[in-house]
């Protein structure tokens, strides 16, 4: 069999397995049905969507992107970013522990191919519907991910680590967790490697609370990380490699796409009242119209900025030539500022255009837990920290010549 023929039957081994059931759309709207429905008790609680999840696992969901020869869907990182629109609109926090598994499980498929260990956990994902949790926050380092404290100690073929783990969004809920650190106890901060463990690897212990503003269900408590693992868990390739090249965009564009998902369920609330409004009084518009039509205006700028980027990532995903180049790096990096702002701005429009009625807790039309949700998104790794870090290679950055440059 030639390489073509390879190709072809790939190619329909995964349109087999999507025609044996709904497109992966309609799965993550039957997700999202349930998410919808138990969003307000998750919010309010502070609980583990664990219906959702439950409801994401039966519709196989955890793992489209695992290979087809793996077991997966061979999703893209467009389908993905669907999902994460489409759950953001039922639930925030689903949408976000959904974009932070996929981050993981892409930096597992595009550099852990070949390595048994890594291609084992991309079955469990695919076929046991494992949920894997991030932990990259430690200590006091805040949201810089690229410097650890934390450092692997290698002793023959097992390796162990220890890491404060300020910050581990739905910990105990996961079935294994990727995680950063040093190399070795001599090395810099910011010479790190990344681990792919199962739940037998490490042990967690609970060091903080999780009483928050908003995103409450992803439970993301504070933990003493415990590892203890064989080595094969460590990626051989560098973490600063594996953060340029699928890290951050994968975390950019998922999280974006959930933000947005939150804004664009604003607007259609904000819609329901105008023309709720405008049919109680004859056809005229209510006064805080124009809010809508900048509520509008906003959540189209946001899914052309993170369009613009997804199309940017796919024509460059496999050229580690333009992953790496000062444009790309810059702009991907820009999305998460960008898409906060603009996911922020919508919903305050949306509120505004709902007045009282949005502002209430208590009505069809109320908004709080999208705005306490989505006022998570410049803070979560600071945007202030971002655009400090962004200076100099923003300021390298040529101007474009032409519109289309």
């Amino acid at each position: 069999m030639n390489v073509r023929e390879a190709i072809l039957t790939v190619d329909e081994t995964q349109t087999s397995l999507l025609e044996q059931g709904p497109s992966l759309i309609e799965r993550a709207a039957r997700t999202a049905t349930v998410a919808a429905a138990d969003a307000d008790g998750v919010d309010r609680d502070a609980r583990f969507p664990h219906k959702a999840f439950d409801a994401a696992r039966e519709q196989k969901l955890l793992g489209v992107m695992i290979p087809v020869e793996l077991g997966g869907f061979g999703a893209s990182i467009y389908d993905v970013s669907d999902i994460c629109y489409t759950l953001g609109r039922a639930c925030a926090s689903t949408a976000m522990i959904y974009a932070m598994h996929q981050t993981k499980v892409a930096c597992v498929i595009r550099h852990g191919h070949g390595i048994p260990w890594m291609e084992t956990m991309m079955r469990r994902v695919a076929r046991d519907q494992w949920l894997l949790a991030s932990s990259t926050t430690e200590g006091q380092n805040g949201g810089n991910i690229r410097a650890s404290a934390a450092a692997v100690d290698h002793a023959g073929d097992t390796v162990s680590l220890v890491r404060d783990a300020t910050v581990i969004s739905y910990g105990a809920e996961a079935d294994g967790l990727v995680t950063i650190a040093r190399r070795a106890t001599e090395a810099a901060a910011s010479d790190q490697v990344l681990l792919a463990l199962a739940k037998d690897d490490y042990s967690l212990k609970q060091t903080q609370g999780w009483e928050t503003l908003g995103m409450r269900g992803t439970c993301s408590t504070g933990f003493e990380l415990k590892v203890d693992c064989p080595t094969d868990r460590v990626f051989p390739e560098a973490y600063d490699k594996i953060h340029a090249q699928t890290m951050t965009p994968f975390a950019h564009l998922c999280w974006s796409s959930a933000w947005a998902g939150i804004a664009a369920a604003s607007v259609a609330r904000a819609q329901a009242f105008i023309r709720k409004a405008a049919r109680s009084s004859g056809g005229q518009m209510p006064p805080a119209a124009a809010h809508f039509t900048a509520a509008k205006m906003s959540l189209a700028k946001l899914r052309a900025l993170i369009a613009a980027n997804l199309d940017a990532f796919a024509r460059a995903e496999h050229d580690e030539r333009a992953l790496g180049s000062l444009d790309f790096q810059s702009s991907i990096t820009l999305l998460k500022v960008q898409a906060s702002e603009l996911a922020v701005e919508t919903v305050m429009h949306a509120m505004r255009t709902t007045g009282l009625s949005g502002y209430r807790n208590d009505g069809e039309f109320t908004m709080g837990r999208h705005l306490r949700d989505v006022l998570s998104s410049p803070i979560m790794i600071n945007n202030d920290r971002i655009l400090a870090n962004a200076a100099t290679s923003t300021l390298m950055s040529g101007i474009p010549t032409s519109l289309r440059d």
